[in-house]
């Protein structure tokens, strides 16, 4: 078992300030409002049309695909344009200085170091896996789980042409299990195979999850069943995402919240950075245990 203390993030609205796929609407000169409007009707639309049942956290996928092809509102898109998109992001004020930062906290102190301590972070989204790819903060995580699209040629060019992997609300957890299981450094694990708590990576209870909403509520549950930490984000003066985060935490859903600003001295800096020491220090006292356990007593005359 590893040392490891893994932060897990969401991505829209928790580390970026509104959604990942803005710089797409903006390029294309698409109203992101209707786009979504449109979006939020399609599984009405197809249920009673074709009484088929769609998933409502990644059908947005098949639109894009559609919207994509000739003639379409984003002709022409493809995976190197979405992860071109990612550098056009604007991030909440502290990212991805945090990222460095909450690493470096631990593998600078020698304390730590003498038990192979580390932060590791990773990016559990239901949004675009290239677009994160492409982002800022790609250089600071240790893996990323999104929604990845296949391409197809169409008059001699890649583009957007069917759905390859998803991530959804519920899905989440699955990815957090991965982690736990250290499926990112080790593929060949499966996450489904049995494997006893003392060899797995991660423990769930060295675990952060950071996310903004109730959409998260699986992944926080998991989490809070397993012994981690949850916490919650909103942005600056937005009194309907705060009132959303404190009935989540009235419900026992997260345990602690802050405005969305992770730079040196905010509340959300200060929290996961201490929850981070306090994870450090109980790894510590664990190796200080089992060493203290392992040495046998001096024999002495009777």
């Amino acid at each position: 078992m590893a040392n490891i203390i893994a932060v897990i993030w969401d991505f829209d609205k928790t580390l970026v300030n509104g959604y990942m796929q803005d710089p797409i609407f903006k390029k294309y000169h698409v109203d992101p409002d209707a786009f979504w409007r449109e979006v939020d009707e399609l599984p009405k639309k197809y249920l009673r049309e074709q009484h088929v049942r769609t998933n409502r956290d990644t059908i947005y996928l098949n639109h894009f695909i559609n919207c994509a092809r000739p003639g379409g509102i984003f002709e022409g898109l493809n995976n190197q344009m979405l992860r071109d998109f990612g550098s056009e992001l604007t991030f909440y004020p502290g990212v991805p200085d945090i990222f460095v930062k909450t690493k470096e906290m631990i593998a600078d102190n020698p304390r730590y170091q003498d038990y192979g301590i580390k932060v590791e972070h990773y990016i559990v989204s239901t949004g675009f896996t290239e677009i994160i790819r492409g982002s800022a903060v790609m250089a600071h995580v240790d893996g990323v789980w999104g929604c990845e699209l296949i391409e197809h040629e169409v008059d001699g060019k890649p583009v957007i042409g069917e759905i390859g992997y998803t991530i959804d609300n519920t899905t989440k957890t699955r990815a957090i299990f991965e982690i736990n299981k250290g499926v990112p450094k080790n593929p060949e694990i499966d996450v489904n195979s049995k494997m006893p708590k003392e060899m797995r990576r991660v423990q769930f209870e060295n675990m952060i999850y950071i996310a903004d909403g109730p959409s998260d509520i699986p992944a926080f549950s998991l989490i809070n069943k397993k012994g981690g930490a949850t916490f919650a984000i909103y942005p600056q003066g937005d009194l309907r995402a705060f009132q959303q985060v404190e009935q989540m935490r009235r419900d026992n859903r997260i345990q602690m919240y802050a405005e969305a600003d992770y730079s040196e001295g905010t509340t959300a800096y200060m929290w996961i950075c201490n929850r981070i020491h306090q994870y450090a220090e109980q790894m510590c006292q664990a190796e200080k245990s089992k060493l203290t356990m392992s040495i046998s007593s001096v024999p002495r005359h009777i």
